[in-house]
């Protein structure tokens, strides 16, 4: 069973940098697009980030770009959050897709593999 696992959140202050990992057990991370979802107190989960399969493709939420960057490796992705401010707190998902690895999805539902969320809180 493919597994997404999220590491790096944490307690923050606005203006500072942090910077989400994730992993892919039970599965190769090359074969799998990539994706950062993240949910607030009492609202919906939301698309963040994602990055295709290859690294060569990546999709942004408007009111993260120019703060975030997806990267990707071999074995981790990752999210680069600088700039943060206090509307970015939320649970951060990792989501891995294995059907169409090759596009970098905005929509959670192309998203087969979901990890345990990592919890980031800013702080004014």
């Amino acid at each position: 069973q493919v597994q997404p696992v999220e590491s790096g959140g944490g307690l923050v202050q606005a203006g500072d940098s942090l910077r989400l990992s994730c992993t892919l057990s039970g599965g190769s991370m090359s074969s799998h697009g990539m994706g950062w979802f993240r949910q607030a107190p009492g609202k919906e989960r939301v698309f963040v980030a994602a990055i295709n399969w290859r690294g060569d493709k990546t999709q942004y939420e408007d009111s993260v770009k120019g703060r975030f960057t997806i990267s990707r490796d071999t074995n981790i992705m990752s999210l680069q959050m600088n700039s943060l401010k206090p509307e970015d707190t939320a649970v951060y998902y990792c989501a891995a897709d294995s059907a169409t690895p090759y596009v970098a999805a905005r929509e959670s539902s192309w998203y087969q593999y979901w990890g345990q969320g990592t919890q980031v809180t800013v702080s004014s």
